[in-house]
């Protein structure tokens, strides 16, 4: 008899058939662990999907449940362990990195990936870059790990984020290529007396509250990758939010690209829109 592949035909016959419509089939895997959306007519059988998880994937050592949406300053998540270890810390790989991070106390996308990779591949040698809102550091490693920068600043105002950054620039060696500060973005920056070549706003909700900074600290020819979640439709919105702010601070600048890098809800989309400033 064939071996279950799939979460659906593991529980078959162990949840009925409507109740295996509900299901929800994806997950997120953060290291040893899986988070999976549990719809609350599956509730009482939460217990019984996260185990079916963990026999599915050995490498899986946790199940949580998301409980409730991001919240706060520092756009914190509660979760529920459903099965497995009572830990909510893992390590993650990703394009050649290590990290460290706990699932409450920071936060933390793995559908970040291709986009960290992306605007590693941009980054010339030599460039002093500037990651705002840097949480873990996962952008200021891939882009070290995977190019040639001459130093990347970090800052992060969550302060749990930043003890967890430090210790993933130790954790793969990268002192000597980041540099982590732990505050407000607006306070930070103005006390490291720089230019950069290159910013990375990663923060799509309420990011365009601080492109009057990015633009500031912009080199004549910078190129600054500014997020923000938009409807399919609209994402000339994003260009609009980056003219006025360039307008009313007399600098022209120019789009280089809007790019999909991941899926808020149905229609709206988190998007990174690249610019130049000169």
């Amino acid at each position: 008899m064939k071996e279950p592949t799939t979460l659906k035909e593991l529980l078959k016959g162990r949840l009925t058939k409507k109740e295996l419509e509900r299901l929800v089939t994806s997950y997120d895997m953060l290291g040893d662990i899986a988070i999976i959306e549990i719809p609350k007519e599956l509730k009482k059988k939460e217990k019984l999907i996260g185990n079916a998880l963990l026999s599915l994937h050995k490498h899986i050592k946790v199940v949580a449940k998301k409980s409730g949406a991001h919240t706060g300053e520092f756009r914190i998540q509660k979760y529920r362990i459903i099965a497995g270890a009572k830990r909510k810390d893992t390590e993650y790989r990703e394009s050649g990195v290590l990290m460290k991070l706990h699932l409450e106390k920071t936060y933390f996308s793995p559908r970040f990936g291709t986009e960290r990779l992306r605007l590693a591949k941009q980054v010339k040698e030599g460039e002093e870059i500037l990651v705002m809102f840097s949480g873990i550091a996962p952008f200021p490693l891939v882009i070290a790990k995977n190019a040639k920068p001459k130093m990347i600043y970090a800052v992060e105002i969550n302060p749990d984020a930043h003890k967890y950054a430090v210790e993933n620039v130790r954790l793969n060696k990268m002192e000597n290529k980041i540099r982590c500060f732990q505050g407000d973005v607006r306070m930070i920056v103005p006390t490291l007396r720089k230019k950069f070549d290159r910013i990375a706003m990663p923060l799509p909700k309420g990011g365009e509250d601080f492109l009057d900074v990015a633009i500031k600290l912009a080199k004549k020819n910078a190129v600054i990758h500014f997020y923000d979640f938009l409807p399919e439709d609209e994402f000339h919105l994003a260009e609009e939010k980056i003219a006025n702010a360039c307008k009313k601070l007399r600098k022209k600048c120019r789009i280089l690209g809007i790019f999909r890098c991941g899926q808020q809800s149905p229609r709206i989309y988190r998007i990174c829109a690249d610019f130049k400033v000169y």
